[in-house]
């Protein structure tokens, strides 16, 4: 139960700034959206319309918003990832406090400025890290903090990422361009590195990290598809899986018109979705665009006290949960998302462990980890009490460093240490 009302001003009213945007509308008085910052007009008025926000409190470019007097308890900011360091520190200097979409930037050096910003004006700062929020993250830290498994040894943890996935989001989307976000580790895998140092409990010392953009380039294009830029111009389309037609109106023809459909158009008609197929990035060719971010990726990391972790990010799964082993000197777990496997050493028995994960999938909330972030943020801030946050800005900072140093040794094909 929340104390009072907490009044939020939303920077970014696309699908994740909408998301927590209708977490405070459920919130029971917990909280109210008061302002919005969007530079698209329709994205704006939807939010305005949609939570009864004062005309004078809807603004097209976040600097206006910021250089008014503080009229929001809290921002939460939704931008894309090259856009957080501005509008992050300035809201924290004017007094609010900043709930932030991971990744914190896209560089060292800005994230370190925001978490000094942080730091300085001791106001309650979260990043999206919603992995640990997730029931069954919550459960198997709570397993491994009673001693169930003994000490942790090894952790290995695998990213479906999935293969339409890949191609809506870092192929043909927001995130498949370094220059434009930010490179896939960070984007993607931040969420991983993590949740792996939420379970391991002690600080990672060094990473080493192999992978690349291997498929989705023109040398990966099929000869049948010849020419074609797009995927309602190919002849070869009904023989590929990532076909645009398949992942949007295949959805569209089953009923399907949330995330990812809904990022196309706001017209959700076979007319309007073939048009934004036909005119906007996502009807292009995947192994015609732009995109620069790896397809595939591994990182192996070595922990204070010798533990050792593994982590694996692929495009080329099913869309699933993530999967992941845990082994530790009495015992040993294995997880779906959905459910945990506990095997103990000394009896030689296993037991399932159900745990009500509902909206396991990222189309409903990240297992529900992005309600739980949201509430626990809320509380964090009704109380003034920022350790009920899973992660401050410390921990936060040391998880994106591990991202940085990963990246590093994929390139220059190297053990790096992190300090």
């Amino acid at each position: 139960m929340h104390a009072k009302t907490t009044t939020l001003l939303v920077v970014g009213a696309g699908n994740r700034g909408t998301t927590y945007a209708q977490y405070a509308a459920q919130a029971a008085g917990g909280a109210k959206v008061v302002g919005v910052a969007e530079p698209l007009a329709d994205q704006r008025e939807r939010m305005v319309e949609q939570h009864v926000i004062p005309r004078e409190h809807a603004f097209d470019d976040w600097r206006a918003a910021a250089e008014r007097d503080q009229f929001a308890d809290a921002t939460i900011i939704a931008t894309q990832d090259a856009m957080h360091t501005e509008p992050a520190v300035a809201f924290l200097e004017r007094g609010y406090h900043v709930l932030l979409e991971k990744p914190m930037a896209p560089t060292e050096s800005e994230c370190r400025c925001i978490v000094a910003a942080a730091r300085a004006t001791e106001r309650i700062f979260a990043v999206c890290h919603v992995l640990r929020y997730t029931p069954v993250s919550r459960k198997i830290k709570q397993l491994v903090d009673a001693g169930a498994i003994g000490d942790v040894v090894t952790i290995d943890r695998l990213e479906p990422v999935g293969y339409w996935h890949q191609a809506h989001s870092f192929v043909r989307g927001h995130w498949r361009n370094e220059g434009a976000s930010s490179f896939m580790l960070l984007a993607k895998g931040c969420h991983d590195l993590d949740w792996i140092r939420f379970v391991m409990g002690v600080p990672c010392r060094s990473v080493h990290s192999f992978g690349s953009l291997m498929h989705f380039q023109r040398d990966g294009k099929p000869s049948e598809a010849g020419d074609a830029l797009r995927c309602l111009d190919c002849a070869y389309e009904p023989k590929c899986p990532y076909s645009a037609k398949k992942i949007y109106l295949g959805r569209l023809h089953q009923g399907h018109t949330r995330w990812p459909v809904v990022t196309l158009t706001n017209d959700l008609t076979e007319a309007g979705l073939t048009r934004a197929l036909r005119e906007g990035p996502y009807g292009r060719c995947v192994y015609e665009c732009d995109n620069d971010v790896v397809d595939h990726q591994v990182v192996n990391m070595q922990f204070e006290g010798g533990r050792t972790a593994s982590f694996t990010m692929t495009a080329f799964t099913a869309h699933r949960g993530r999967e992941t082993h845990i082994c530790g000197t009495r015992g040993e777990l294995f997880s779906d998302d959905l459910s945990i496997e506990h095997t103990d050493f000394l009896t030689d028995c296993t037991k399932h462990i159900s745990v009500d994960a509902a909206g396991a999938s990222i189309t409903d909330g990240h297992g529900g980890g992005d309600r739980g972030l949201f509430h626990a943020f809320l509380d964090a801030v009704a109380h003034n009490d920022p350790p009920r946050i899973l992660t401050g800005p410390e921990e936060t900072l040391e998880s994106h460093l591990m991202a940085f140093a990963a990246e590093r040794s994929r390139r220059e094909h190297r053990v790096v240490q992190i300090s």
